[in-house]
Formats: C-alpha cells, sequence, structure tokens
C-alpha cells in the first residue's frame, strides 16, 4: 500500500493506493497531521510514502513519520517519468511536478495541459514526446477576491459565488462577474491559445476550484479533482522499481 501526502497552502490530503488504485482519499489539518497520517498507516498497512509540500509543515513531524515509514520527499532531484526542460528547475513547484508525472500516467504520448485551480492557477504543458516544457502562473479566485479588499479602501471582501451574469448592478455582483468571467476568459483564452499550436491537445481541470469552474468552460475538458495524488503514486512507484 502507498500513502501519498499532499500539503498545500490551505489543508493537507492523505490518499492510499493499491496496485494503481485510489482507495482511501480525506482531508486533515495541520494541528492533527501526524496523528492521522499514523492512523492510517496503521489502518491500510502502507508500507512506503511520498510527500509532496508546497505548505508549511513541521520538519519534526516529517522526521518522526519517517522512522514509521520509509518516506519520499518529493523534489527536484527526485527521478520522473518526464523529461525536464524547465529553465530552473529548482523553482519548479512539487505540486506541478506531480501533475505532470500524471500526465505521463494517464495520457501517455499525448499533448497535455494541465490546469489547477487552487490557491493559484497554474498551467503546465508536456507534449507527445514526454518533455515538459513549462507553462503559467496566475492567482485563483480566492486571490482575486482578497486582492480586491487588500488593495481597495471600500471593496467588499466576498465569499465565492458563482454568476453567469456579465453585467453586475451592485458592487457585490460587480465583483463576482469581473472575477468569475475573468478567470474563465483566462482560462478559454489558453486553452485555445495552445489547441492553435496543438490540435491533438488534451486538456484536464485538477484542483480545488475544479467543480466551481469544470461546467462553465466552453472547451471540452477532463475534469479531475485527484489527478496531483495519482501523479504522486505514480512519482512513488517510479523510484520504488
Amino acid at each position: 500500500m502507498n500513502l501519498i501526502i499532499d500539503v498545500g497552502n490551505t489543508r493537507i490530503k492523505i490518499a492510499v493506493f493499491n496496485n494503481g488504485k485510489m482507495i482511501h482519499n480525506e482531508s486533515v489539518t495541520f494541528n492533527n497531521f501526524y496523528e492521522n497520517t499514523i492512523k492510517v498507516i496503521k489502518k491500510r498497512s502502507c508500507t512506503n510514502a511520498i510527500i509532496s509540500s508546497v505548505g508549511s509543515i513541521e520538519k519534526s513531524e516529517l522526521v518522526k513519520l519517517s522512522k514509521k515509514i520509509n518516506l519520499l520527499e518529493l523534489n527536484f532531484e527526485t527521478k520522473t517519468p518526464f523529461k525536464n526542460k524547465y529553465l530552473t528547475p529548482k523553482t519548479l513547484g512539487v505540486d506541478r511536478i506531480a501533475l505532470v508525472s500524471a500526465a505521463i500516467l494517464n495520457y501517455p504520448n499525448k499533448n497535455v495541459l494541465i490546469i489547477d485551480a487552487g490557491t493559484c492557477i497554474t498551467y503546465d504543458f508536456i507534449n507527445s514526446d514526454g518533455y515538459y516544457l513549462g507553462g503559467s502562473i496566475s492567482p485563483g479566485l480566492n486571490i482575486r477576491y482578497k486582492s480586491l479588499n487588500h488593495y481597495t479602501n471600500k471593496l467588499p471582501l466576498l465569499e465565492q459565488n458563482q454568476t453567469n451574469n456579465i453585467i453586475g448592478n451592485s458592487t457585490e455582483t460587480c465583483i463576482h462577474s469581473g472575477i468569475n468571467n475573468g478567470v474563465i476568459f483566462e482560462i478559454n483564452g489558453f486553452i485555445d491559445e495552445y489547441r492553435k499550436k496543438n490540435e491533438d491537445l488534451t486538456v484536464v481541470l485538477t484542483g480545488g476550484d475544479v467543480n466551481f469552474l469544470a461546467n462553465r468552460l466552453k472547451n471540452s475538458i477532463f475534469a479531475n479533482p485527484n489527478f496531483l495524488l495519482e501523479g504522486l503514486n505514480k512519482i512513488l512507484t517510479y523510484n520504488l522499481k
């Protein structure tokens, strides 16, 4: 059994894979991370684990965890199943490394654009020859809401609220329209540009806001909220060979 740990900016996901299939998936807080992880290890009889961290987690907890299970900490030096053409590999986020690995696993010999809609929106492209070429990073939905409030004197901080209206008729509806439609136009625009250069393009949408956005995109996509976890399991399996 493989234990998969994805440490994000706001939460930690824990999953268990058996022969390539995910059999357990839960979210835990930073405060109860170690205790809940140990419970999963014991209950599922996990022997190998991988951790990907873009958030802040105590090093002491990782040291304790490594004494309980064979733990691989993902970084830019970890062996991966793709050819990395990123000019600054040391700065490439481990979450993006995992997503590209998932693309290799699920769509071999395909041109794939992976869109991860979370705290940030990341775009990552891997071509049919297995070369990762890079992508883009932009602010996610929550960051956009917070930025309007933080950098202005009078605009309120609003919760996400889906809207299809282009024209807002109040300050609140204008904010919702601007942020929601701005993100949708951005994503559709990126997909269109990639498709102009790659007619056989496969597009995958994942991340915390996948359900919020998926039905509003005009382009044909594959929505998979567990894509990153699948990629981490791929990397772990690849390194156990």
